[in-house]
């Protein structure tokens, strides 16, 4: 019924009774099949998680269990019946209706160079979104006045619903209307944020980007829009690592095309390569074909999270001339003859 193995353990068996609870709870899936099945892995889940009657399941089944105790009895060993458990599984979020208020996520673009992303880099945004009003100090209300406790939630923030399910009673919460969940009024608003104890402005938000750092969304916990008496939510940055163009990037690996002549491609020597850094001398044998790659260790970018750095891989690529002077042509025909 909750689809877990014989041997799980009990917090394998209330996470999944977790999740096929909030599947199927009747407030929050209306089909017609949802109340009989969230009786079911309700039982399922009481029967499992007492240990004496997990015994007699194991070794009778179902049969096992109606034979020694009734529905009452199944629930009522579970510290007040079926409402515990639900409360156990919900507890602290104010059952299926309440909650602690989260802000909104913001999505900020940041685009970097590979230079950039040599070392950590600290960059700040100013970041348009809901903070606290500065005049009432995110209350609400108006200065000198205060909050009065909610006379329909009595101050709980949450109003309760009691319904009958055949063997046991629910009782689920919902957000007080009145109050919003906050379980007081205002009596005098502020007048700068009209009572909402926050308002749009602008905030600076600063940070470090871990060098290595690769084209991605990354996520900034708090540094999102402001909620009165809740959460702020996170601050997305999206990274776009801005193309390079000399290098193209492979993980923490850079690779480079060096061009050189076909002279110099034939009677090779040392040349200058080009780096994030500057420049590094490579060399080059006699009778090097174009597509020869010789690596450049650690000469690549940091690797986002470790130690160490990639590689820079210099493809060697050999140009050939398109136009030649007649002393050229001459020439190579001369080496023609003498190759022959």
């Amino acid at each position: 019924m909750l689809g877990v193995s014989r041997d799980a353990g009990a917090d394998e068996i209330k996470s999944q009774y977790r999740k096929l609870a909030l599947k199927f709870h009747p407030d929050r899936n209306k089909s017609d099949e949802a109340p009989e099945h969230f009786k079911e892995i309700s039982e399922a889940y009481a029967v499992l998680s007492d240990t004496q009657k997990r015994q007699l399941y194991d070794q009778g089944g179902h049969a096992g269990i109606s034979g020694q105790y009734s529905q009452e009895d199944i629930f009522g060993g579970m510290g007040g019946g079926i409402n515990d458990i639900f409360q156990n599984i919900f507890g602290g979020m104010g059952g299926m209706g309440g909650g602690v208020q989260r802000g909104a996520d913001i999505i900020q673009e940041v685009t970097v160079s590979l230079e950039d992303i040599l070392q950590d880099k600290e960059v700040s945004l100013n970041v348009t979104k809901d903070v606290a009003c500065e005049s009432c100090g995110g209350s609400g209300c108006s200065p000198g006045t205060s909050k009065r406790t909610c006379g329909r939630c009595g101050g709980r923030g949450q109003t309760q619903k009691t319904r009958r399910m055949g063997f046991a009673s629910f009782v689920t919460a919902e957000t007080c209307r009145n109050c919003r969940g906050t379980g007081a009024t205002i009596q005098k608003p502020c007048r700068n944020c009209r009572g909402e104890g926050i308002r749009r402005g602008v905030a600076t938000a600063t940070f470090m980007l871990p060098k290595g750092i690769d084209t991605g969304n990354y996520r900034i916990e708090g540094q999102g829009n402001t909620v009165p008496h809740g959460m702020s939510g996170d601050l997305i940055v999206s990274v776009k690592v801005r193309p390079h163009p000399q290098f193209r990037r492979d993980g923490a690996d850079l690779y480079h095309d060096r061009h050189i002549t076909m002279v110099d491609a034939a009677l090779g020597g040392k040349f200058q390569v080009s780096t994030l850094e500057g420049t590094e001398t490579i060399k080059i044998d006699a009778g090097c074909q174009s597509s020869t790659i010789i690596k450049m260790g650690g000469k690549g970018l940091p690797r986002m999270g470790s130690w160490g750095r990639g590689d820079l891989y210099a493809r060697i690529v050999v140009d050939i001339p398109k136009k030649m002077n007649r002393r050229q042509k001459e020439l190579l025909r001369e080496f023609q003859a003498e190759s022959n």
